[in-house]
């Protein structure tokens, strides 16, 4: 299923498969957030549902779980290469690719990030001041962007950008998802690609990315396998359109 909603395209469907349906050098960046499939230190603990790994028992809103985060290393690398293969066909020649993953994937999503033709550029820190402690240890305040590109880099600004930023988690009535990503930080983000283009996200979940982009004059093309976060994505974008659902 695809719908065209303003300047957003939105795709339900399996990423891999989704993504060979696109021209090739048609978009001029990605940005996505892609199952990290970690969540845990052990086997057993990596293989529960999203809403076990992600949120607190505590928690007060339950989210959706979403599928595709309960893959072993070695067929999350297979997977994620796979995919970044394709995406680098898609993307235009000099375009940027930045992908989040937590300590856990780090280096295997670089692995993979090299493996699917992408040259590895830089780390992004997302400083989360509001992470949960941790008793005894050090608090896990940080995931990582990687940031790629296809061949040299065609920069679509001339500033000097920071590679930490400093944004709090979703939470409360705005939160539309478990592992939900702030829209500002997604905005700082999108400064390294042009203004205008077309921006892919093969994961969009409730389509925080989408509404960055959207707001910040840019297109938008993304894919969704949950049946229930493609609805929750399609509503916040007739919403920023001012579409009657």
């Amino acid at each position: 299923m695809k719908i065209q909603i303003g300047n957003a395209t939105m795709c339900q469907g399996e990423a891999l498969a989704t993504l060979k349906t696109l021209d090739d050098c048609s978009v001029d960046a990605v940005l996505t957030d892609p199952p990290y499939c970690t969540g845990g230190l052990t086997v057993g603990q990596r293989q529960q549902a999203p809403s076990k790994k992600y949120q607190s028992s505590a928690a007060q809103k339950k989210f959706a779980d979403f599928p595709g985060d309960n893959r072993d290393q070695r067929s999350f690398i297979t997977w994620a290469t796979l995919w970044l293969s394709e995406a680098y066909r898609v993307a235009k020649p000099g375009a940027p690719i930045m992908m989040f993953t937590d300590w856990r994937q780090l280096p295997a999503m670089t692995d993979a990030l090299q493996a699917g033709g992408w040259l590895w550029r830089n780390i992004v820190i997302w400083d989360k001041p509001t992470a949960r402690p941790s008793k005894g240890e050090f608090k896990k305040q940080c995931e990582f962007v990687l940031v790629g590109s296809k061949g040299k880099l065609a920069p679509a600004t001339d500033r000097c950008l920071p590679g930490v930023f400093r944004h709090s988690i979703v939470s409360g009535t705005k939160r539309k998802h478990l592992t939900e990503k702030p829209v500002p930080l997604l905005r700082d983000l999108l400064q390294i690609t042009p203004e205008g283009g077309t921006i892919l996200d093969p994961f969009a979940g409730s389509a925080t990315t989408a509404q960055a982009c959207l707001e910040t004059g840019r297109h938008f093309i993304g894919m969704e396998l949950s049946n229930t976060y493609f609805e929750v994505a399609c509503t916040r974008l007739k919403d920023l359109a001012g579409w009657t659902i």
